[in-house]
């Protein structure tokens, strides 16, 4: 099962060539957990999947996780192992898989804007 709101909008238009610059720079792989029910993945996602596209990230290095609700809370593959409480959430690991960045359902910019943030800074303190 793949998630229908990672399917790119027409938004990666208004995005600054800086942001899509960063997010297309290095082995970087995107985990996104979302769900196709709810309201903030709905609004959120489309327009982080166009910015991925526009910034030449490859599908493989892009992996969706599927998220329902259950009695517990949130449910679905890599959920418990990566602390998932709030969707949409994505994580941002480097080629060796150390997390680099982390969105946790909102924020005060778009998801391609905050993790390029949040990744230029990385890199800055590096």
């Amino acid at each position: 099962m793949t998630l229908e709101t990672l399917a790119p909008d027409d938004d990666a238009d208004a995005l600054d060539d800086e942001v899509l610059a960063t997010l297309g720079d290095g082995d970087y792989r995107f985990k996104v957990w979302g769900g196709d029910w709810c309201g903030d993945c709905r609004r959120q996602l489309p327009a982080f999947a166009a910015a991925l596209d526009a910034a030449g990230v490859p599908g493989e290095r892009i992996e969706d996780f599927p998220v329902t609700k259950g009695p517990d809370g949130k449910e679905g593959e890599g959920v418990d192992e990566y602390g998932i409480e709030r969707i949409p959430t994505v994580v941002v690991e480097g080629a060796d898989g150390e997390e680099l960045a982390r969105f946790v359902e909102e924020a005060d910019v778009p998801i391609a804007e905050f993790l390029a943030r949040e990744l230029a800074e990385g890199e800055a303190n590096a």
